[in-house]
C-alpha cells in the first residue's frame, strides 16, 4: 500500500511562501519605504529574524503534534482549554482577515494600472472586492491539488522577481543607495514591524501536518527554507527598489512600487511584467490563506475541534464561515487604508506568535527545545508589538482603537458562545 502523503515538500514550501509574498513585497513596500527610507532592505531583515525565531518553535511544535488546526492546535496544548486559547483562536481569525485584506488591496491597486486613470479609487476597490468573491467561489467548490497550484503560481511569480532583481541590479544608482540622510532607528525597527505580516505566511506550512510527506523531517524544513528563501528575496528586491527609484519617487507611486521601479530599466512591457506578477503574487496569497489559515480558525472556533479525517478541500458544512469571513475582509478592504490595515495585521499575528512562543515554553522538554531560544522569540515578537503600538498611537490613534477592539472582541466573543455553546477546544491524541 502507498502510505504517502499528498503533500511534499516543495509543495509545502510553495504554500508558505505562496502565504508570504504577496503582502511583503508588493502590497505594502511602498508604503513601508516611505517609513524607512532607503534602508528598507534593513526592516526586512530585522522582521526575517523576528520570524525565525518564530519559526523555531512551530518547527518543533509541529512536529511534535502534527495537525491541520496549527496554531490553535499549539495553544491548545500549552494553555490547555480555556478562554486564552480559544480567544488567541479568534484574533487568529482576525489577523487572517486583516492579511486577506491587505492582499486585496494589493492585488486591487496593481490591477487598477490596468484600468482608465479616470476610474481611480473606484477601480482599486472593484477589483479587490472581485478577487475575494472569486476565491470565494473556489473555495465552496472545493479546491483539488492546491500544492501543485501553488508549487506553479509561486514559481510564476519567483521567475519574475528573480528576473527583476537580477537585472534591476544592473541598472542601480549608487547614489540612491547612499546613506546621506539615514532615517532613524525607531522609523527602521517600525518598519520591520509591519513588514512581519509579509513574513506570517510561514505559519500556514504547519496546517499541511496531516497531509505532508514525512512530516518529522520535512515540516521543519519547509518552516526554516520557506522563510530564509523569502527573506533573500525581500532584501535583493527592496534594494533593485531603492536603487532604481527615490524615496519620494516611490512616495508617489507607492500603490504599485515595485512595477513602476522596473519602469526606468525595462520600459513600459517590464511595468506590465511585474503588475502581473503582483497579481499571481497577491491572488496565491489570497488563495492560501483562505483555503489553509481562515478556515482552520472558523472551524476550531465554531466547532472546538476539526473533523476526524478533515479534508482541507472545502469548508465542509461551515459555509457560513467563508462568507463571514470574506465579508468582513470586504468591509476593512472598503473602510480601512492600506497602510492601517496592514498594522492591524501585523499587530495581531506578532501577539499570536508570542502566545505561541509563551505556549512553547510551557511545552519545551516535551519538544525537546531551547528555552533560551524560545524566550528571544517572546521578546522580539512582544518588543515589535510594543513597538508598532507606540507608532500607532502618535500616527494613527484609530488604527490602534480598532486594534485593540478587535483583541478584546476575540476574548469576548470566545467567553460568550463558550457561555451559551457549551463548546470546548480538543485536541488531538497522537500517541507521542
Amino acid at each position: 500500500m502507498n502510505n504517502k502523503k499528498s503533500i511534499s515538500l516543495w509543495s509545502a514550501i510553495a504554500i508558505g511562501m505562496g502565504g508570504m509574498i504577496g503582502a511583503g513585497i508588493f502590497s505594502i513596500l511602498g508604503f513601508v519605504t516611505e517609513i524607512s527610507g532607503n534602508v528598507v532592505y534593513l526592516s526586512f531583515i530585522i522582521g526575517g529574524v523576528v520570524a525565525l525565531l518564530s519559526t523555531y518553535s512551530y518547527a518543533k511544535l509541529g512536529t511534535k503534534y502534527p495537525s491541520a488546526g496549527g496554531a490553535v492546535e499549539f495553544l491548545i496544548r500549552g494553555f490547555g482549554d480555556g478562554i486564552l486559547s480559544g480567544g488567541f483562536n479568534f484574533l487568529l481569525w482576525f489577523g487572517y482577515v486583516f492579511a486577506l485584506a491587505v492582499y486585496a488591496e494589493g492585488f486591487g491597486n496593481y490591477a487598477a494600472t490596468f484600468l482608465p486613470p479616470e476610474i481611480g479609487g473606484i477601480g482599486v476597490i472593484f477589483c479587490a472586492v472581485s478577487i475575494v468573491l472569486i476565491f470565494t467561489i473556489v473555495n465552496i467548490s472545493g479546491t483539488k491539488s492546491v500544492g501543485r497550484s501553488e508549487i506553479f503560481i509561486v514559481g510564476v511569480k519567483l521567475t519574475i522577481l528573480l528576473l527583476f532583481a537580477g537585472v534591476g541590479l544592473l541598472f542601480i544608482k549608487p547614489s540612491l543607495l547612499a546613506i546621506s540622510h539615514p532615517p532613524s532607528v525607531s522609523n527602521i525597527i517600525i518598519g520591520a514591524c509591519i513588514l512581519f505580516l509579509g513574513y506570517e505566511g510561514f505559519g500556514l506550512i504547519t496546517n499541511t501536518a496531516e497531509d505532508i510527506d514525512q512530516p518529522q523531517k520535512n515540516i521543519p524544513r519547509a518552516l526554516y527554507m520557506a522563510v530564509i528563501f523569502t527573506l533573500l528575496i525581500y532584501v535583493f528586491v527592496s534594494i533593485v527598489l531603492v536603487g532604481n527609484l527615490s524615496v519620494p519617487e516611490i512616495a508617489n507611486t507607492a500603490d504599485y512600487a515595485l512595477a513602476a521601479a522596473a519602469e526606468p530599466f525595462a520600459g513600459s512591457v517590464g511595468f506590465t511584467i511585474i503588475a502581473i506578477a503582483a497579481l499571481f503574487s497577491t491572488a496565491s496569497a489570497i488563495n492560501a490563506t483562505l483555503f489553509g489559515g481562515a478556515n482552520v480558525s472558523y472551524l476550531m472556533a465554531k466547532k472546538g475541534e476539526l473533523p476526524k479525517f478533515f479534508d482541507r478541500n472545502t469548508w465542509h458544512n461551515s459555509k457560513e464561515g467563508l462568507f463571514i469571513t470574506s465579508f468582513l475582509v470586504i468591509i476593512f478592504t472598503i473602510l480601512l487604508d492600506l497602510g492601517s490595515v496592514a498594522m492591524m495585521g501585523s499587530a495581531a499575528f506578532l501577539l499570536i506568535y508570542a502566545g505561541v512562543n509563551f505556549a512553547h515554553l510551557k511545552l519545551h522538554k516535551k519538544t525537546n527545545a531551547n528555552k533560551y531560544i524560545i524566550i528571544l522569540a517572546i521578546i522580539g515578537c512582544l518588543f515589535s508589538f510594543s513597538a508598532l503600538v507606540y507608532y500607532e498611537l502618535f500616527n494613527s490613534p484609530l488604527t490602534l482603537i480598532t486594534l485593540v477592539i478587535v483583541i478584546l472582541a476575540s476574548f469576548l466573543i470566545e467567553w460568550t458562545y463558550r457561555k451559551y455553546s457549551q463548546r470546548n477546544l480538543k485536541n488531538r491524541n497522537y500517541n507521542l
